[in-house]
């Protein structure tokens, strides 16, 4: 079983908080320690954490590193399940013999690095480990698998026949993206890397496609891989496939979800702007909102809209649209826990609206005077109520000059 250990003298005139540590893998749950330290039950180790202590309740030294790790015992179940079949059981099965040679976390690495077909099984495995179980997650974060998937995914794109093998493959690098390992993501620098990720985006399947827009999305909005963020964003082709996989909303809602979320990262950088704009951005996302009431990704789409429409390219694709304000109007008010949504809409209403007659004239014709009355009396946000607002004295002359075109019971 394990041992109890207390508080250290520091903290015992406050409180003693008991910290289970195990001697060896039994009936404690999910053992952990920190790195060069004893193992300590998880959940107790957490709390002692969290109770605001810096020091290992064993030694009462300073803990440098609170990140916890799987211990090596739990490492050897893993690499005794992985020699048999995972299929068979979700559970390890450590006593069950070896189906097939000698197999560990560590010759799961050097099998990713081989043919395919050794590659594939060994990618079946990890998926299971990284998708199904958090601590089989963190040992293989630990021992690297995360740049290894990545290498395996771009080797090159004529690779790539088995769509089966991208797929795993892809939710692996998914399950196993930690914040201190995306710069693993720089090797898309390469020409060639970039090029297979290109490939794969324009011929995949669906499910592929979705998975490398979250991908994207990794690449945009981690600090870094900031030059690569800014290096996607000037390929026409990815551009072209997100802004494509958006005007899909209706057939596959997940891929043009996925795809609004990699555009909306691509557009937290200023410089990727015009591209985007260019590739036929404010359409896409014009397209998306046509068909997208209640989801998620609607705020971020909207949100996007805007920052696009701050630029004079963006408003004119936005005029050039003849639904474009039917639809954002649409989206001013709209019962949801989403309330920035609302802000986002009327802040692009406000930035097409200030230098165009006509546009003005069209939003009322749509209705936004009576979606702007009821957004005033919700409970939503004091910007949103501000933006509001300024609309509404914006439109002013319009409704003002046009009062037959302004019955509000006939504003739809």
């Amino acid at each position: 079983m394990g041992r109890i250990i207390r508080g250290g003298a520091k903290q015992q005139n406050e409180h003693t908080t008991p910290v289970q540590v195990p001697n060896k893998f039994g009936p404690v749950h999910r053992p952990g320690n920190f790195v060069h330290r004893p193992d300590y039950d998880r959940p107790s180790i957490e709390k002692w954490l969290a109770g605001g202590h810096l020091t290992c309740p064993v030694t009462m030294q300073t803990l440098d590193d609170t990140t916890l790790v799987p211990n090596h015992t739990l490492r050897h179940l893993i690499d005794q399940w992985i020699r048999g079949d995972p299929d068979r059981s979700s559970r390890p099965g450590p006593t069950e013999p070896a189906a097939e040679p000698q197999l560990s976390l560590a010759s799961l690495k050097l099998n990713l690095q081989s043919p395919t077909a050794a590659a594939a099984d060994a990618v079946k495995k990890i998926r299971i480990l990284s998708v199904e179980s958090d601590i089989g997650q963190a040992c293989l974060i630990q021992l690297g698998f995360f740049p290894l998937l990545l290498h395996l995914l771009f080797r090159s794109a004529s690779a790539h026949d088995d769509s089966e093998l991208v797929e795993a493959a892809l939710d692996c690098v998914l399950s196993l993206s930690p914040p201190s390992q995306l710069d693993s993501l720089n090797m898309l620098k390469e020409a060639h890397n970039l090029a297979s990720l290109v490939v794969l985006l324009e011929q995949g399947n669906i499910k592929i496609k979705t998975s490398l827009c979250y991908l994207l999305e990794l690449v945009a909005t981690s600090p870094a891989t900031k030059e690569l963020s800014l290096l996607v964003g000037r390929s026409q082709r990815v551009l072209r496939e997100l802004i494509s996989l958006m005007q899909c909303n209706k057939r596959n809602a997940a891929a043009a979800e996925a795809a609004v979320r990699a555009t909306a990262g691509l557009c937290m950088l200023d410089e990727n702007w015009g591209n985007v704009i260019r590739e036929g951005g404010v359409g896409g996302l014009i397209a998306y909102l046509s068909s997208s009431p209640g989801q998620k990704t609607v705020s971020r789409a909207l949100a996007t809209l805007e920052l696009l429409l701050g630029q004079e390219a963006g408003k004119s694709a936005f005029a050039e649209n003849a639904n474009a304000v039917r639809i954002v109007v649409r989206h001013v008010f709209v019962v949801s826990a989403d309330r920035e949504a609302s802000e986002h809409a009327v802040g692009a209403l406000l930035a097409v609206c200030c230098g165009s007659v006509r546009l003005q004239t069209q939003a009322v014709e749509a209705g936004v005077l009576t979606q702007l009355l009821l957004l005033l009396q919700s409970q939503c946000g004091s910007k949103a109520k501000s933006r509001a607002r300024a609309l509404l004295k914006l439109l002013r002359s319009v409704w003002a000059g046009n009062p037959g075109e302004c019955n509000f019971q006939n504003d739809k």
